[in-house]
């Protein structure tokens, strides 16, 4: 196997990779807010007053960032 050189790695090669990577992260991040929907699922009636509204709050500011990693991008 031989060394990469400069020019080896191309402009569409990164971006492919940027994509990957900004896929993989989003993917991880709605399973982040599944695994904490499904935890806080029939907790509601018994938790402190704010409780829900804070869990609702933070899987929004979730599902936020991941639809933000791939806006715009192709």
């Amino acid at each position: 196997m031989s060394a990469l050189r400069p020019g080896d790695i191309t402009d569409e090669m990164i971006q492919a990779m940027d994509t990957a990577k900004r896929q993989g992260l989003q993917k991880d991040l709605r399973a982040l807010a599944a695994n904490i929907r499904a935890d806080a699922e029939g907790r509601y009636d018994s938790a402190e007053p704010g409780w829900r509204s804070g869990v609702e709050w933070t899987l929004r500011w979730i599902e936020n960032i991941a639809a933000q990693l791939t806006e715009g991008r192709p």
